[in-house]
């Protein structure tokens, strides 16, 4: 089985860009669908208004040629511009009681590019038909302008937009942000700390306090659980040991080896519980400049092991970490306590620098940890092997109080296949 200890950098809470991307994407949807919109009624009213302004004009000169045409009614033979007859506009045609193909006016009065009006009127010759036509390239070139103005403008306006969505859900989320760098921040260790309250009085400030009175209340719950474990495994020690007493001094038999045995169970899991509400008080340590190879070795010969269990050293010289020692000779006895009860024949314990950092590393060659409860042994109070007799193992407290150690000591402790694997910043 092998745990991994490694000092990380902290790292710095991520940015709240998902609800800035999402915030800004729709608010530029949204403003897009509008002026596509907009853009659309915009062109086809323009459209709509220019062509009836030009069909109007055409009109008016199929109107003003009405008169001279009906003047000079007796010298049409044929259709032709008006122009021939008389001197009148040069986009109006007549088609006279001897009309010319119809087609004709269509090569004249190209639809597409002419609006064109007819007017019916009586003269002496008989029925005819003047034909007008207005020129829609005014039209065309204004749709040309439109066109031209709102393809760039649109887009310029939309980045617009989503620039300043984006800068003022950065601005609003701002407040949110440090909330959650300041809460994740927060560790059992440092309840006292409060999330910044932001002026304006808005939901945000509304949810920052409402944070900060939780967190009241859950500081105020947590001291009042240290402070009982704290004194009820203080309590617990005197007359845990005065029992310890009377039972070494008691007449020898098997009821009291089995006494004296639980007895010194009792009195390890109330220094155990002590420990911790002495590392959950965030107690600082008395640091010094420690050979942790040398630690690992005298602590590991320390360990009890069982007569067919092999210990291994593999220890580099001067291996300097910045610590303490009680500490650390507690968390490489509770490493290698627990790789000794799980070992099959042999357990390794190695030492040595590497990058900058001091490497521990516990091996056993038991069955491991399965991956699925590699955070869980770091629970307290669990036991993965719970088939096994209660007298034959520990309380489940040894590797987290080996991982509050490791904390303490600005490192992590995880759990990794094959053994114990622990990493602590060199002190030089």
């Amino acid at each position: 089985m092998r745990l991994r200890l490694a000092w990380r950098p902290r790292r710095m809470p991520a940015r709240l860009a998902s609800v800035r991307l999402r915030a800004t994407a729709a608010a530029t949807l949204v403003v897009a669908l509008a002026l596509g919109a907009v853009a659309a009624v915009l062109v086809v009213t323009l459209r709509g208004s220019l062509e009836s302004s030009t069909l109007a004009e055409a009109t008016r000169r199929a109107v003003a040629a009405a008169p001279m045409v009906a003047l000079n009614s007796t010298k049409i033979t044929d259709w032709s511009v008006v122009t021939e007859v008389t001197p009148t506009d040069p986009d109006v045609r007549v088609v006279g009681p001897v009309a010319g193909p119809l087609d004709a006016i269509s090569i004249w009065a190209e639809p597409g590019k002419y609006a064109t009006a007819t007017l019916d009127i009586a003269t002496e010759s008989g029925p005819t038909t003047l034909v007008a036509r207005a020129s829609l390239a005014g039209a065309d070139l204004a749709l040309q302008t439109l066109n031209s103005t709102l393809l760039p403008g649109v887009p310029a306006l939309l980045l617009v937009v989503a620039g300043m969505t984006w800068f003022a859900v950065g601005r609003a989320l701002r407040p949110v942000a440090a909330i959650r760098a300041k809460v994740a921040d927060i560790t059992a260790r440092d309840l006292h700390q409060r999330v910044p309250v932001p002026r304006s009085r808005d939901e945000i400030a509304a949810l920052a306090r409402t944070v900060n009175g939780t967190l009241d209340r859950l500081e105020t719950a947590v001291d009042r659980h240290k402070r009982f474990v704290a004194d009820a495994a203080h309590e617990l020690r005197s007359p845990i040991a005065t029992l310890r007493a009377r039972l070494e001094l008691a007449p020898p038999s098997e009821l009291t080896r089995e006494a004296l045995a639980d007895v010194e169970r009792l009195q390890s899991l109330a220094g155990d519980l002590l420990l911790l509400a002495r590392l959950d008080a965030g107690e600082p340590p008395r640091t010094a400049e420690l050979d942790l190879g040398q630690i690992a070795a005298e602590e590991s010969l320390r360990v009890g092991r069982r007569p067919e269990v092999r210990l291994k050293l593999d220890v580099e010289p001067d291996v300097v970490i910045l610590g303490s020692r009680g500490h650390l000779a507690r968390l490489v006895t509770n490493l290698a306590d627990n790789a000794v009860r799980h070992a099959t024949a042999t357990v390794e314990v190695r030492v040595r620098r590497e990058r900058g950092v001091a490497v521990l590393e516990v091996f056993d060659d038991g069955p491991g940890v399965p991956p699925e409860h590699r955070e869980a042994v770091f629970d307290r109070f669990t036991r993965l092997d719970e088939a096994r007799a209660r007298d034959s193992g520990g309380a489940g407290l040894g590797l987290p109080i080996a991982r509050d150690i490791a904390t303490l000591h600005s490192g992590t402790l995880t759990a990794v296949d094959g053994g114990f694997t622990a990493t602590f910043p060199a002190a030089h």
